[in-house]
């Protein structure tokens, strides 16, 4: 009697929010709250019921990664994040060699958190180390400098199996041997992963304030440029390439976790304002950490806004993150999405392609070097929507 082979679940991951910060910093966009006070076992409750909630709606799969970001997930109780890896783990299950991911600021209070964090499941880290320099860390409203933040760095490497940094570049006034000579150093601590970003101005932040005022300028278009390319060259040269727009690691220490969106997976989230992506619905939690926790009281989950979202809007989202990776993407697979729409302009697609800004592999469609620096542009003239580029 012969008996059916059951079909391996799809993998998922999990991203959770922790809302908190000790200061906000000037920069930052994110869904990040300074409390003077946190009721952490009635955060550990919510957290748990809200995660109920997705394993209900999202069942029979197996986690491949989970991702703690924030605000500072750092500043969570291990227990509590034990207490939600348990909870994952019973509700899906876990992959073999399941990437579990926490954010933290690389200061000494937090530090001395990591190997209790590790016990609790933690096996990769992501510091916020954003600068290798003092006063650029001042200017970047930053609570460390940059002795703590290389203990920190170097207590994380020997408790986490793996290890990343990020580091914020194209800071006001920040010449390219500077930036290049900051790259270098950053490298030669040997980490598999680095997260490497030209510093914006976005709205609502101090620093848009700023800028409005005439405080503040950033880079211009050509050098910021310049320090872009300088940044694959230098990263690719020491053996850490560009996977993505931003994220540079060794062959095979990519973030499985950002891997999952980039290739547009499904991943759940619960926490203040996480968003997830569930066999093409979409949610979003409450953003303010009071109203969401009033929701998870009354209705068991935080959601406050839940979406089919339609054929073509998957593979817009699908084809647009996509192009972020080096890899590039299938459009088989974006035309499968589209319902059989399809999705690119071709007549573009060849133009940008006799400049060697885009390049045809097969059916993989992949953005090149110099159509990196130009990603927001070539995305804008070769992505279809509604009927016409952009």
């Amino acid at each position: 009697m012969s008996s059916a082979i059951s079909p391996t679940p799809a993998p998922l991951a999990l991203y959770v929010h922790w809302p908190f910060c000790v200061s906000k910093c000037p920069y930052c966009d994110f869904n990040s709250h300074v409390r003077e006070s946190v009721d952490q076992a009635a955060w550990q409750k919510a957290l748990l019921a809200d995660l109920a909630h997705e394993a209900e709606a999202l069942p029979d799969r197996r986690l491949t990664s989970i991702f703690f970001g924030g605000g500072t997930p750092s500043l969570m109780p291990p227990a509590t994040v034990a207490a939600i890896l348990n909870a994952a783990e019973r509700h899906w299950g876990f992959a073999e060699g399941i990437e579990i991911t926490l954010e933290a600021n690389p200061s000494s209070v937090e530090a001395a958190r990591f190997a209790d964090l590790a016990a609790a499941g933690v096996n990769r880290a992501s510091l916020g180390v954003q600068a290798l320099d003092d006063e650029a860390l001042h200017f970047l409203g930053r609570a460390h400098g940059v002795d703590e933040a290389l203990r920190a760095l170097q207590t994380a490497q020997g408790v986490f199996g793996r290890v990343s940094f990020d580091l914020i570049y194209a800071r006001p006034g920040q010449p390219l041997p500077d930036w290049e000579a900051e790259l270098s150093r950053a490298i030669g601590y040997g980490t598999e992963h680095l997260s490497l970003y030209q510093l914006t101005i976005e709205p609502g932040t101090r620093f848009h304030t700023e800028a409005a005022a005439g405080r503040l300028t950033i880079p211009d278009g050509d050098a910021a440029a310049d320090l872009f390319e300088a940044t694959r060259q230098r990263t690719a040269a020491a053996g850490l390439p560009a996977y993505e727009t931003s994220n540079h690691a060794r062959p095979g220490a990519e973030s499985r976790h950002n891997l999952t969106y980039w290739r547009y997976g499904d991943y759940v989230g619960v926490g203040p304002g996480a968003h997830g992506r569930r066999e093409g619905v979409a949610t979003v939690r409450r953003k303010k950490p009071e109203n969401w926790m009033a929701a998870v009281d009354r209705n068991g989950h935080g959601i406050e806004a839940e979406e089919t979202l339609d054929p073509v809007t998957r593979a817009t989202e699908a084809l647009v993150m996509g192009l972020r990776l080096r890899e590039g993407v299938d459009l088989t697979r974006i035309t499968a999405l589209a319902g059989g729409r399809e999705m690119v302009n071709h007549a573009t697609l060849d133009t940008m392609s006799r400049q060697g800004l885009i390049r045809l592999e097969g059916n993989r469609l992949i953005v090149t070097e110099a159509g990196a620096l130009l990603l927001d542009a070539v995305l804008r003239e070769v992505v279809v929507t509604d009927g016409v580029p952009g």
